[in-house]
């Protein structure tokens, strides 16, 4: 090696972008790409590319300022494009766009074309970044359909097809967990349905407790009594709920007793009401021990969506039965605290006495 090849090499070494070249290092990308002399091309930090010997390298600000140098950005990691992740986001985007619109559910096929990839890439990449499926997000978008229309449409099975499912019995096969009742008493609002509840008081203000025929449906936290009262309405307009049980007590103290100390465990059975995703995400939220708490990228990667932390923050949002589903129990990957439906005063609260039962 000659002297200035020598001294090109150590000033490579030496600089600290190097070591992200030579680990891979994919946060590095977007903040620099690297030119290879040898080869006329310029990569990302994280390119899988054979190793480049030092004194071929040359750093550059971004991919423009490397084009301007008289290099060609990679084929294989294309540094001239939006990061990997940002591509799959949008082209997971655009397909949720393109099934949300179609009349009829489009196949993997035509997904694939559309996206321009195999479908077996479509297909990772979907599940990848929703949790998701993508005939399983279909189902679940014609789902929510039936549930928008069910209270406008002629008739329950003029909903059922209206959003898309080829035969009701399809979509009744799904209607239990989704809709919590069936779907004719859904459409009235919940008519037909008796959903048993009462008010208490716990260490964490009042506490409302509601049951359907299935199970505790309910467990809402608060300051006030009547508007929890007020939103299980809204939630069941027409639904018969009925109040001043008796016998109905012994549950809601059962469900005081374990909000108060939740290490003891909730043994009665719940009447989840959810997405297929949702419910993924609330059975691996009731998996976490008490005392324990994880990022929402941490539950993204237990459910099989590693790229899904936000969907999994909605599935969190969307939890209706405080402490006996523990979204408390996930917080921001610096692990401050971050929203919770009850107030971040009560999240703050449980997570304390949870440590002090451990």
């Amino acid at each position: 090696m000659s002297r200035a090849n020598e001294v090109r090499a150590m000033r490579v070494v030496n600089d600290p972008r190097w070591a992200a070249v030579v680990a891979r290092d994919a946060a590095a990308d977007g903040r620099f790409v690297y030119s290879v002399r040898s080869t006329g091309v310029f990569c990302r930090p994280s390119c899988g590319a054979r190793a480049a010997r030092p004194e071929n390298v040359d750093f550059h600000a971004d991919a423009a300022a490397a084009s301007a140098a008289g290099f060609r950005p990679c084929k294989r990691c294309r540094p001239d494009q939006p990061p990997l992740d940002q591509r799959h986001a949008a082209m997971v985007a655009d397909l949720c766009r393109f099934i949300d619109d179609a009349d009829a559910t489009p196949g993997l096929v035509e997904l694939a074309a559309r996206a321009g990839v195999s479908t077996w890439h479509v297909s990772r990449v979907f599940k990848a970044v929703t949790g998701l499926t993508p005939t399983a997000y279909a189902a679940g978008r014609r789902a929510h359909r039936v549930q928008a229309s069910l209270r406008n449409s002629a008739s329950v099975t003029e909903a059922i097809f209206d959003a898309g499912f080829n035969a009701s019995s399809r979509f009744y096969e799904q209607s239990a967990a989704l809709l919590g009742m069936r779907p004719g008493a859904f459409r009235a609002g919940g008519a037909g349905a008796e959903i048993r509840f009462a008010v208490g008081s716990c260490a964490l203000g009042a506490i409302l407790v509601a049951a359907s025929a299935r199970g505790v449906c309910a467990i809402s936290l608060g300051d006030d009594p009547q508007r929890l009262v007020e939103d299980l309405q809204d939630r069941f307009p027409n639904a018969a709920l009925v109040g001043d049980d008796p016998d109905f007590d012994a549950l809601v103290a059962r469900t005081v007793a374990f909000v108060e100390a939740p290490g003891t465990g909730f043994d009665l059975p719940l009447d989840i009401r959810g997405t297929a995703f949702q419910q993924r995400v609330w059975q691996a939220l009731r998996e976490i021990p008490a005392g324990k708490t994880l990022s929402y990228a941490q539950l993204a990667e237990r459910v099989g969506s590693p790229n899904g932390a936000r969907a999994v923050a909605g599935a969190c949002a969307a939890n209706t039965l405080a402490v006996a589903i523990p979204c408390h129990r996930i917080v921001r990957n610096d692990g401050s605290l971050s929203g919770y439906r009850w107030g971040g005063a009560r999240k703050q609260a449980l997570l304390e006495r949870e440590a002090k039962e451990d």
